[in-house]
């Protein structure tokens, strides 16, 4: 499950860096190649809840093979693509249908196949493992797109595939409920309603505004902006209502006896929704800080895809150290004081990297604090996912684990949004005033943002040719003054948003202090014979199993 986990997201990380090279392959623009890693997210969040509840009316070892061999077909169909729509279908649609149903069965036979300990080692080594694919992901994507194509990045993870399919055979043939329970089509289509609605609303805000229009939203020639405003409030709006009919929907179809998409019991775990909500946070500063960390170090300090791969080692390193040595710590401090110190690790590394931004800042002084937020985020996800996952009973815990990814994925697009859109409105605010500055002009606000939004735009559609064509009309001065305008504004603009997520990992703090002290029906560093004078062995037994 480790490996599958690994699989899917390098496949996810790998590709970011060979996006320019693919828009020269298709003679197509970076937004295109963009919208196929954004309809991949969209399609995995609209789709991981209900293809989270499969293992339990089918074989989990069945749907594991089904899956991974769709994975591997739309593996293929990436790897031949000879245009966009392909590789909209190859990748976004097949594989995007496929990670949904992947990503929430490897917590479930996790839960299934180990217990205590042994349950808790798992999830932390899970854990390391994905870190380590989505940092080196960059690497691998970066040496294959130099030195040979970014085909090879898809077509080499059919390897990985098949190894999976072979060790499949050891995973539980039998699905989690004996009792075949009929898929639940209204929690279904008001679920990928309201995910969907949400993740795009995210994803369209940065660019088209929270509330108020910032820029024309078209779609075929049709403009949509009612009012005013801009349409991810809209789409907000939607999800939320969404979300709402559908809990709504789950209480009244459990009430009538039948069988809900998720349980009503699971919505309202108190000790579940803790871990789900700390779960959700975790993933905005991490979608945050994975945003904005490469973009900074290659666009400002030059660095390569394979530096910037080497930079973020230090956290790759770190995280799986933490991630699987610790969680045997929870017999000495409760899981909930390891996840809190974790917490307070990744701010302290933010608070050192903001310090360091700057000319001078190296892989070598920045390794520390890259280290020290992989330590951080070792300690959470060490303790995290199985502190959540076990507050459910096993019969439902495929459900638990579509939920607790459904969280995960629109805590994933909300960071992205939030932190990339102020980190870029920051970015090119800054370029505004100082090029203002530079020629002794001064406009009014309003004329700031449509210079602000021409300058996103501008950037957005230019190719390294058009770039270079602009580049030679300036003088050896010119081109001096903008370089120095552009380094000043990222690094004015990479401490801003680092205090940004200084922010966000305060609040995940406050979210914790919702966790329970220890990991649901643990009994780990307690001998529940010795802790009751009266207990008897089977008054023991009955504890533990309980």
């Amino acid at each position: 499950m480790s490996l599958t986990t690994f699989i899917v997201v390098l496949n996810a990380s790998l590709m970011n860096v060979a996006i320019p090279t693919m828009v020269d392959d298709f003679g197509t623009t970076v937004t295109v190649i963009q919208g196929a890693v954004a309809l991949y997210s969209l399609v995995t969040a609209a789709l991981v809840l209900p293809a989270g509840t499969l293992p339990s009316r089918h074989s989990i070892r069945r749907v594991l093979a089904v899956a991974l061999m769709v994975y591997a077909g739309g593996t293929v169909v990436a790897s031949i693509s000879w245009n966009t729509t392909v590789l909209y279908l190859g990748w976004s649609l097949i594989q995007g249908s496929a990670a949904a149903v992947i990503f929430p069965l490897t917590f479930t036979v996790l839960i299934i196949s180990y217990e205590d300990d042994d349950r808790a080692k798992a999830f932390g080594l899970l854990a390391g493992v994905s870190g380590v694919g989505s940092t080196i992901g960059p690497i691998i994507g970066g040496a294959l797109t130099t030195y040979a194509s970014w085909r090879w990045g898809f077509t080499l993870q059919l390897i990985g595939v098949g190894v999976v399919l072979f060790f499949a055979q050891y995973v539980s043939p039998n699905p989690l409920s004996e009792t075949p329970r009929s898929l639940d089509k209204g929690g279904t289509a008001l679920s990928i309603v309201s995910s969907t609605s949400l993740v795009t609303g995210f994803v369209l805000s940065g660019k088209y505004g929270w509330v108020v229009e910032r820029r024309p939203f078209v779609v075929d020639g049709i403009q949509f902006n009612p009012l005013g405003t801009s349409p991810a409030i809209w789409l907000l709006g939607v999800g939320l209502l969404a979300f709402a009919a559908f809990v709504q929907y789950e209480r009244r179809l459990e009430r009538a006896g039948k069988s809900p998409l998720v349980p009503l019991h699971v919505l309202t775990n108190r000790p579940f929704l803790a871990g789900v909500l700390t779960y959700n946070m975790r993933s905005i500063v991490s979608a945050g800080f994975f945003f904005i960390f490469p973009v900074y170090l290659q666009a400002v300090l030059g660095y390569t895809a394979f530096e910037t791969g080497l930079a973020l080692l230090p956290y790759s390193l770190a995280s799986v150290a933490f991630s699987t040595v610790t969680p045997n710590w929870r017999k000495h401090i409760s899981p909930k004081t390891l996840i809190q110190i974790g917490i307070v690790c990744m701010a302290v590394a933010l608070v050192l990297l903001y310090e360091q931004t700057g000319p001078g800042q190296t892989i070598l002084k920045m390794a520390l604090p890259v280290a020290l937020y992989g330590a951080g985020v070792g300690l959470i996800l060490a303790q995290i996912t199985n502190m959540t996952m076990s507050a459910v009973p096993t019969a439902y815990s495929a459900e638990a684990s579509g939920v607790l990814n459904v969280s995960y994925s629109i805590g994933f697009s909300l960071g992205t949004a939030v932190v990339g859109s102020y980190f870029l409105g920051h970015f090119y605010g800054g370029v505004v005033d100082r090029v203002l500055q530079a020629e002794g002009e001064t406009v009014s606000a309003a004329q700031r943002t449509d210079l602000v939004i021409a300058l996103e735009d501008a950037v957005e559609t230019a190719t390294d040719a058009t770039q270079q064509q602009f580049l030679d009309q300036l003088t050896p001065a010119q081109r001096q003054l903008l370089e120095s305008i552009f380094e000043a504004a990222m690094f004015d603009a990479q401490r801003a948003t680092l205090l940004l997520l200084v922010l966000f990992v305060l609040l995940l703090l406050l979210a914790s202090t919702f966790l329970p002290r220890q990991i649901p029906g643990d009994d780990a560093g307690t001998n529940q014979s010795e802790s009751s004078p009266d207990a008897t062995p089977e008054t023991s037994e009955t504890i533990v199993k309980d």
